[in-house]
């Protein structure tokens, strides 16, 4: 029996073995959920306490209980109605076992055809511009009994046969955007399927982990309680191919100690490691979440990754993650002048005074050869895609605001300076005798980006309402000194929903 069924099963057993929680299993709310950006202004805001800070996405179950417990008796009348509107849709107390189904229509028009404008004109492969109109459907099905939660969440979207990021080529306008089997109990979860996770700040791409990949199968496992949790997350990469065409299996797992005590500290380490070869399993030192990766692969078999992530909640919440790839502390030899491999992000939350007004500013930096490796298969890449950010050699400062002008109405402006060097994740490692002249960050000539944007989303009922626009200032374009370009982005999209609830017999 190959190792992963076996300690799958181990765990498994060793959940059932765990004392029951009270409550039933929940379902996931999806990071791209219509209610996420009022959730996410709510917390920041301070109107609802966030239940697991630096994680995402949040369940059903846990937002009902923080909508619950928010004061709105001082609040303006339109966060009150949002708070109410949002328990509407998960406060509702529901049989110990139930279905849930929806369907969703939508149509869409954009200039471009990848999620995010800010993809445009960089990387190896430049994202497409293209003004385009697409139609969606969808049906969402979730069954809920005792411990147990099952989803799934098929999608029909024909601006997935014009993303260069989607990587179907059957029927590519098909995916599933979630669907999965979860066993939840009172001292840890087993989880199988695809969902959209990220690790680190909300609202940022997580530099290891984030909602970048499409539909990603993987395990994972929750273990600990409400304060102190100890997570794994385990995945198989796309396949690749030897010289001599011999398929190369590939897998990544992510290990992290996850701390949120009384108070307003949140911390996490994690550790994480990706190993390949032909014939290569997931082997039981790997899926060990009591070890640490990154030394356990010292030997050369596993290009291993370090981080910390933080967050002090608080009137303004600080926040950051720092991954650590490769740093030399000797430079006795050629080698020795390897640059250093890293990523990292910073930045704050607030709410202006008492209005119904919150911003964000961060900055984020990737250095040049972060997620590469002298051997290309061991690279963070699913289907070309990073598992948590996309793009490397690059800094990044962003500020934003949201602002609730009206119940569930609101609109989010956004500044963001980019500035992007000729690095990328899906390029060769450099040889030794390039160390000298190879950039820790921003190779070559820099291509910069302003951004300056508009965006806005309005729900009623099952009705959804969403908006985004903007200008992109170029300089060196390209990546060609003096060159410029002006680009002007935008997109629009329109959704119905309709469910059904009721008791599983």
């Amino acid at each position: 029996m190959r190792a992963l069924p076996m300690v799958v099963l181990a765990v498994l057993i060793l959940l059932r073995a765990a004392p029951l929680g009270a409550q039933s299993a929940s379902p996931y709310v999806p990071i791209d959920h219509w209610a996420m950006p009022f959730v996410e202004h709510l917390i920041t805001a301070g109107v609802i306490v966030d239940p697991t800070p630096l994680t995402r996405p949040l369940r059903q179950r846990d937002l009902a209980d923080a909508l619950g417990a928010a004061d709105t008796s001082k609040l303006s009348p339109s966060l009150r109605a949002t708070v109410r509107r949002l328990l509407h849709e998960w406060g509702a107390a529901t049989p110990q076992a139930y279905f849930h189904a929806e369907m969703s229509a939508g149509a869409a028009a954009a200039t471009h055809t990848v999620r995010d404008p800010l993809s445009l004109d960089r990387g190896v492969a430049p994202a497409r511009l293209d003004e385009r109109g697409f139609g969606s459907v969808g049906l969402d099905v979730k069954l809920v009994f005792g411990p147990v939660v099952a989803v799934s969440h098929p999608v029909v979207d024909t601006r997935l046969e014009h993303d260069p990021e989607w990587y179907g080529t059957t029927d590519n306008a098909t995916r599933f955007s979630e669907a999965y089997v979860s066993g939840q109990w009172r001292w840890g979860e087993l989880f199988f399927g695809i969902l959209d996770r990220s690790w680190g700040p909300s609202g940022v791409d997580g530099v290891l982990l984030s909602s970048n990949p499409y539909s990603m199968d993987h395990f994972a496992a929750t273990f600990g309680t409400r304060r102190v949790q100890l997570q794994s997350v385990a995945t198989q990469l796309d396949t690749r191919a030897t010289a001599s065409g011999d398929p190369v299996n590939r897998f990544m797992v992510w290990d992290r100690l996850w701390i949120h005590p009384h108070g307003r500290w949140t911390l996490a380490l994690w550790g994480a490691g990706v190993n390949q070869g032909v014939g290569r399993q997931l082997e039981p030192w790997l899926l060990n979440p009591a070890s640490i990766i990154y030394f356990r692969g010292s030997s050369g078999t596993v290009n291993s990754f370090l981080g910390v992530d933080f967050e002090r909640r608080g009137g303004t919440t600080l926040f950051g993650q720092v991954m650590l790839d490769d740093i030399q502390v000797s430079n006795g030899d050629p080698s020795g002048l390897e640059p250093a491999s890293y990523a990292l992000t910073i930045g704050a939350a607030g709410r202006v005074g008492t209005r119904p007004v919150t911003w964000t500013a961060f900055y984020t930096q990737v250095a040049n050869l972060s997620y590469r490796t002298t051997t290309p298969a061991e690279s963070p890449l699913y289907f070309n895609l990073g598992t948590g950010r996309n793009f490397a050699d690059y800094d990044q400062a962003t500020l934003k605001a949201s602002v609730l002008v009206h119940p569930m109405l609101l609109i989010e402006p956004e500044a963001t300076l980019l500035r992007q060097g000729e690095g990328d994740p899906r390029l060769p490692y450099p040889a030794i005798a390039d160390f000298p002249t190879t950039a820790v960050l921003l190779q070559g000539v820099v291509q910069r980006t302003i951004r300056l944007a508009l965006g806005g989303r309005w729900q009623r009922g099952g009705l959804s309402l969403t908006g985004n626009g903007g200008v992109h200032f170029l300089d060196n374009f390209d990546h060609v000194s003096g060159s410029s370009k002006t680009e002007w982005v935008g997109s629009v999209s329109l959704t119905i929903r309709l469910h059904h609830e009721g008791p599983l017999p």
